[in-house]
């Protein structure tokens, strides 16, 4: 049992293990999980990471409908990963968005595999299966898999993946059909949360035949043949949805066969090398430029091709030093750039890459380990006795405090970014990813200076050029600059959906490009059938457009039908209703029911009040509204106005309405129509002094306002 060997690592046991209790078992369990718990602490209270939010199940799929769509809508999720999905759709179920919980479960995930590798190499009588449990529980290059909530789809699937070949272990002593199918069942379910799985037949093929020596046909082939199917058809089905959904095509992924072989030497070369030595462990690696020209490059894979023609002519006499390095590059092979998967644009290699795989080279090293404390177990000095003892738990603790360092990487995202950029100062995705963070916060410069960096380091960054356009369309004067970058963005992917709407969006708000926009909304709309807020802002577009009124009205009825809950795009519906006098009524109830969805919408608040303010009987709910676009929003000075204009009607308010143009008018210096009505609530205060001022500004900003004319002339009457 586990903890009978973890015991004699510890050398607290003498050469039998017989008298040892039931209770071990469950205290080994008990201390993995404590050490997974400890060397992962940082990560603990992480948040979301790059891609976690897509992941992550959404509100449109938290309901049984959604659960469904999991499994039988291809592009509802991420990837088509269903079990994944599943368990993050019961995990949204249980506590939502609250982040810890995913952690949490890839925690106990992570344990559980490490748990499960021992007992497999138990089953297997591999010697230091406790060893090589903890040894991947806590090896710092599985950090990036646990502390990432996207990589549970890495946990998950290795739970059920050693589960399957264990059991499948056993249907090799029983023959048992129960076992033969539950194992079957595993495998299955390990192949719908990450298709690298499909390499589990083939692994327990190189597993029967260390242990035999040979394998025959109806004994061990037949058997696996379905498992053989199922995995070919999941590994080709994968790589079909990486390159014509995902997008993992195109020249960042031109490579030559022969740049292929290149790129796998050198990759597992990399991996094996993280492996022995963990030190400079990066989320994004720097992306290395493969040239068939450079004769270094060909050294890794000749060396690989040199060494496993070796080991296959030693097998006789070394066949688990032959298996378990076959077992490595195997499970290995479907990252080491044969097939095209997205995040090579950015790195040919990562961390959670080789998750799976580590398994096999880790077992290995625990392997010759036991082997050595053997043979130095009957030694009849003390100090030899112990120095592998010793040995082992020194490697633990340096692991352990390594993983607890690189886990404090994944605290946040800034951090992660920020880390990554000092390790890999041209790293285009984390420049790109905190000029983003940069851009939420409202801070422009750091936003606009990363997206820059990126671009430098990429000029054909298509996603940097769309973000820095975005960052510099909310500068005052800089709209032209913004279209250049959307249209640099676009000359780099043509089918760029998000750049093509924010170009539209773009060009509705200079007067002598209007009319182009209408092409680029239609042309998101042809690519992207089901994109709302395409349709949402296409509707914004065509309602300012004179005559058009009918067809915005249909564009926000499409995106209310595409995501009912899209509270923006059924305010806006709401205000496009109310410039039909007959349908006002329904504006109202749409108003209603977005602010339901989305209390914080706050121009929402201020048009329904606007709504409701000219209506009999219906002043104070107006009032209400208006109070509340201002507790969300101070600065608005439109609603201070709005709000003014009733306030001043009500006597004993009068003193508040004064007040609320005053603010409106600080806010907006040019704000001419807030200037003429302060000016009337200063007369009619008595303040005449300061009413023919504000006559005279709003005057002087819009010389053709007759109002405030009109208004001046009235006031200076009396005394001309």
């Amino acid at each position: 049992m586990l903890s009978r060997t973890l015991f004699q690592l510890l050398g607290v046991q003498s050469k039998t293990d017989r008298n040892l209790p039931r209770w071990t078992d469950f205290f080994y369990g008990v201390f993995l999980l404590f050490c997974v718990g400890f060397a992962y602490l940082p990560a603990l209270h992480g948040g979301m990471l790059w891609d976690d939010a897509a992941h992550v199940i959404s509100s449109d799929l938290s309901s049984l409908t959604g659960l469904r769509r999991v499994w039988t809508e291809l592009g509802a999720t991420q990837q088509y990963y269903p079990t994944l999905y599943t368990m993050f759709w019961i995990e949204h179920r249980l506590w939502g968005d609250a982040v810890i919980g995913y952690h949490a479960v890839n925690f106990v995930l992570h344990a559980c595999s490490a748990l499960l590798l021992g007992a497999v190499l138990t089953e297997l009588r591999v010697k230091g299966a406790a060893f090589a449990a903890l040894l991947f529980a806590l090896h710092p290059v599985c950090v990036e898999s646990v502390a990432w909530i996207s990589e549970q789809k890495n946990t998950l699937s290795l739970v059920f993946y050693l589960a399957a070949a264990l059991v499948y272990l056993k249907f090799e002593h029983t023959r048992s059909r129960r076992h033969y199918l539950s194992s079957l069942g595993l495998f299955l379910l390990a192949i719908s949360t990450k298709s690298v799985t499909a390499t589990l037949p083939a692994a327990l093929l190189v597993v029967i035949w260390w242990r035999r020596g040979s394998l025959r046909w109806a004994r061990d082939w037949r058997p696996l043949l379905p498992w053989i199917l199922v995995g070919m058809g999941a590994g080709f089905f994968t790589a079909w949805v990486e390159r014509t959904i995902i997008g993992a095509a195109g020249a960042a992924y031109d490579l030559t066969i022969w740049m292929r072989f290149l790129l796998a030497g050198r990759a597992a070369s990399f991996y094996l090398g993280k492996l022995i030595w963990p030190v400079d462990l990066i989320f994004i690696y720097p992306r290395w430029t493969i040239d068939p020209a450079q004769l270094w490059q060909w050294v890794f894979p000749l060396a690989w091709g040199l060494a496993l023609i070796v080991l296959y002519r030693l097998r006789p006499r070394a066949r688990g030093l032959f298996a378990g390095l076959f077992l490595y590059g195997g499970t290995l092979l479907p990252a080491l750039g044969f097939f095209n998967v997205y995040p090579f644009v950015y790195s040919y290699v990562a961390d959670h890459f080789q998750y799976h795989a580590s398994l096999a080279f880790l077992a290995l090293v625990a392997a010759l380990w036991a082997r050595w404390d053997e043979r130095e177990g009957a030694h009849p000095r003390l100090w030899r006795r112990f120095t592998p003892k010793l040995v082992a738990v020194a490697t633990l603790l340096i692991l352990s405090v390594q993983t607890y360092r690189q886990s404090r990487q994944y605290v946040d995202v800034e951090t992660l970014y920020r880390t990554t950029i000092e390790r890999n100062p041209d790293c285009v995705l984390a420049h790109n990813n905190l000029g983003m963070i940069y851009a939420l916060r409202g801070d422009s410069a750091a936003a606009i200076t990363h997206f820059k960096r990126a671009l430098e380091a990429n000029p054909n960054f298509a996603e940097a050029e769309d973000n820095l356009g975005g960052e510099l369309a909310k500068l005052p004067g800089r709209e032209r600059e913004a279209v250049e970058h959307f249209e640099a963005a676009l000359r780099i992917h043509p089918d760029f959906p998000m750049a093509l709407l924010n170009l539209a969006n773009q060009l509705a708000l200079i007067p002598d490009r209007r009319a182009e926009s209408e092409r680029h909304f239609l042309r998101v709309l042809a690519l992207e059938p089901k994109y709302a807020k395409a349709y949402n802002d296409f509707a914004i577009w065509l309602g300012s457009m004179t005559g058009r009124h009918s067809e915005a009205l249909n564009r926000y009825e499409a995106a209310l039908q595409l995501n009912p809950d899209y509270a923006l795009a059924r305010a806006n519906y709401a205000f496009e209703l109310s410039r039909e006098p007959l349908r006002r009524s329904e504006a109202l109830a749409q108003y209603t029911a977005a602010l339901l969805t989305d209390p914080a919408l706050v121009e929402a608040h201020n048009n329904l009040a606007n709504l409701l303010a000219p209506m009999p009987g219906r002043q104070l709910e107006a009032i209400s509204h208006y109070e509340s676009a201002l507790r969300l929003n101070p600065r608005y000075a439109e609603a201070h106005n709005n709000l003014a204009n009733q306030l001043i009607t009500i006597p004993a308010r009068a003193a508040e309405a004064l007040s609320h143009y005053e603010q409106a008018v600080s806010i907006r210096p040019d704000y001419v129509e807030a200037l003429n009505n302060l000016a009337i609530a200063y007369a009619n205060a008595g303040r005449l002094g300061d009413a023919e001022r504000h006559f005279r500004l709003a005057i002087k900003f819009a010389p053709n306002f007759q109002a405030a004319r009109d208004n001046l002339r009235l006031l200076l009457a009396p005394n001309l």
